[in-house]
C-alpha cells in the first residue's frame, strides 16, 4: 500500500485506497483527541479504544435519541430499539447473553458448506460475476436458512435485510427510512412464524458427543431461532417481541461485515497474499483491512481518559481499524501475516457490545472466497470503495 495517502478525516479514510498511514499517525500522535471538524472525540490507539468500549459512561446511542428520529414510531424503529447491539443497560445485557449463546451454537461448518453451494449455484448462472449477490446475498441467505426459512423466503429475507440496514447510518435519507420500515414489517412476517414454531417445539437432547451444545441445522427446533428460544427459556425471558427483533438482528449483524470481509480478502489475494490456509488469511484480513473500520459511542456521563474529559452529550468516534494496526498490541502491524498468533483484533468490537457473529461471518466469507478462487475469479488490487462512513466494502 502507498505511504503517501492524504486524508482529512477519519470518516473519509474508510473509503480510500490506503487509509492506514493516516491511522498510524493518529495512533502515534493523537491516540485520543478532539476533532474539531467532526465535532467529536477520536479514539485511535488500542488502549484508548479498549477504554472507550469498556466504559459504562458511554452508550451505543445518544441518550436523547435511542432510535433514529427518521424511523421512530415505525416497525423499523421498534426492531432497532430492541436490538441488543443498539441498546444498553441490564435488560439489554441479559438478552445479549441469550443472543450470543444462540450464535455460539451455530454450526459454522454447515454454514460454510451451504455458502459454498449457494456460491457455486450463483456462478453457474453465467454472465458477469454478480459480486453484489455473492458478498451480500449469499451470506444473508445462509443465515435465513439457519433461521428455518425456506429457499424462497430466504431470498426475500436477504433482500429485505439489505433495505433494513440502510436505516442504521446517521446519513440515512427519508427514502431509506421508508424502505427500512417496510422491510422490518416484511421481516417480522417472514421470521415470526418460524419463531413461533420454535417456541412450540421442544428441544431434544444434544447429539451424541456434542457435549452441552446443539448442532444448528435448518428446519429443526435447534436452529438459530430454536437456540434463541431455548436460551430465553433457560434465562426466564418471557418477552417475545425482543426475540423476534433479534432474530432479524441475526441477519443484520453480519451483513456489511461479511460483505466487506469477502471483498477485502479478494483484494488481499489480488495484491499477492497467498498460502494454503485461506481461513487463516480471512482471519488476518479481519485485522489487517477491517470490514468495519469504526463505531461510535455517546456520553451519558462524564468520561475521563488520559487527562481529557468527554462531557455528557458528546460523542467518540472509535477507530477499530487504527487500533488493529497499533504496534503496542500487534508487532509489525502493517504486515499481512496469516501466521500471526493471538492478534489483538478490534474489528468486531469489545466488552459488552462485542459482535457475537464474528465466527459465523469469517466462516461465510472464507467459503465464498474459496469458491471464487476455485473458479479462477478475483478482483483488482486497487478497487474503489462504497461511500460509507464505517464499513470498508470494495466495489467489485
Amino acid at each position: 500500500m502507498s505511504s503517501t495517502t492524504t486524508v482529512s478525516s477519519p470518516v473519509e479514510a474508510v473509503r480510500l485506497a490506503d487509509p492506514y498511514p493516516y491511522y498510524a499517525r493518529l495512533v502515534a500522535e493523537r491516540p485520543f483527541a478532539w476533532d474539531e471538524a467532526l465535532g467529536a472525540w477520536v479514539a485511535a490507539d488500542a488502549a484508548a479504544v479498549r477504554a472507550v468500549l469498556g466504559s459504562g459512561a458511554l452508550r451505543v446511542r445518544p441518550v436523547a435519541e435511542p432510535v433514529p428520529a427518521g424511523i421512530a414510531g415505525t416497525a423499523a424503529g421498534e426492531v432497532f430499539g430492541e436490538l441488543v447491539r443498539m441498546t444498553d443497560g441490564a435488560r439489554a445485557a441479559r438478552l445479549k447473553q441469550v443472543v450470543a449463546g444462540a450464535l455460539a451454537r451455530a454450526d459454522t461448518a454447515y454454514a460454510a458448506s451451504l455458502a459454498g453451494r449457494l456460491t457455486r449455484e450463483v456462478l453457474a448462472e453465467g454472465g458477469e460475476v454478480p459480486y453484489e449477490e455473492l458478498m451480500f446475498g449469499v451470506p444473508a441467505r445462509v443465515v435465513a436458512d439457519l433461521s428455518g426459512l425456506t429457499e424462497g423466503a430466504g431470498r426475500e429475507a436477504a433482500r429485505a435485510i439489505g433495505d433494513f440496514v440502510q436505516c442504521i447510518p446517521a446519513a440515512a435519507t427519508e427514502d431509506q427510512y421508508r424502505a427500512a420500515a417496510a422491510a422490518a414489517t416484511r421481516l417480522r412476517a417472514l421470521l415470526g412464524p418460524a419463531l413461533t414454531e420454535a417456541q412450540a417445539t421442544p428441544l431434544g437432547p444434544p447429539a451424541a458427543g456434542a457435549a452441552a451444545a446443539y448442532s444448528v441445522r435448518p428446519g429443526q427446533a435447534q436452529g438459530l431461532l430454536g437456540e434463541l428460544v431455548a436460551g430465553a427459556e433457560r434465562d426466564g425471558w418471557a418477552h417475545a417481541g425482543p426475540l423476534l427483533s433479534n432474530a432479524i438482528g441475526f441477519l443484520s449483524q453480519t451483513y456489511d461485515a461479511t460483505a466487506g470481509l469477502i471483498g477485502n480478502t479478494l483484494v488481499a489475494l489480488a495484491r499477492g497474499a497467498g498460502g494454503a490456509d485461506l481461513d487463516a488469511l480471512v482471519r488476518e484480513v479481519v485485522r489487517y483491512d477491517a470490514p468495519i473500520q469504526n463505531t461510535r459511542r455517546f456520553a451519558a456521563e462524564s468520561f475521563t481518559y488520559a487527562g481529557s474529559t468527554v462531557e455528557p452529550g458528546q460523542q467518540v468516534l472509535v477507530l477499530l481499524a487504527a487500533a488493529n494496526r497499533d504496534p503496542a498490541v500487534n508487532p509489525d502491524p502493517h504486515t499481512l501475516s496469516p501466521e500471526r498468533v493471538n492478534p489483538a483484533v478490534f474489528t468486531f468490537g469489545a466488552a459488552a457490545h462485542r459482535c457475537p457473529g464474528a465466527e459465523l461471518a469469517t466462516a461465510l466469507a472464507g467459503a465464498v472466497v474459496t469458491e471464487l478462487r476455485a473458479a479462477g475469479l478475483g478482483t483488482t488490487a486497487t478497487p474503489a470503495y462504497r461511500p460509507l462512513a464505517n464499513a470498508r466494502i470494495p466495489l467489485l
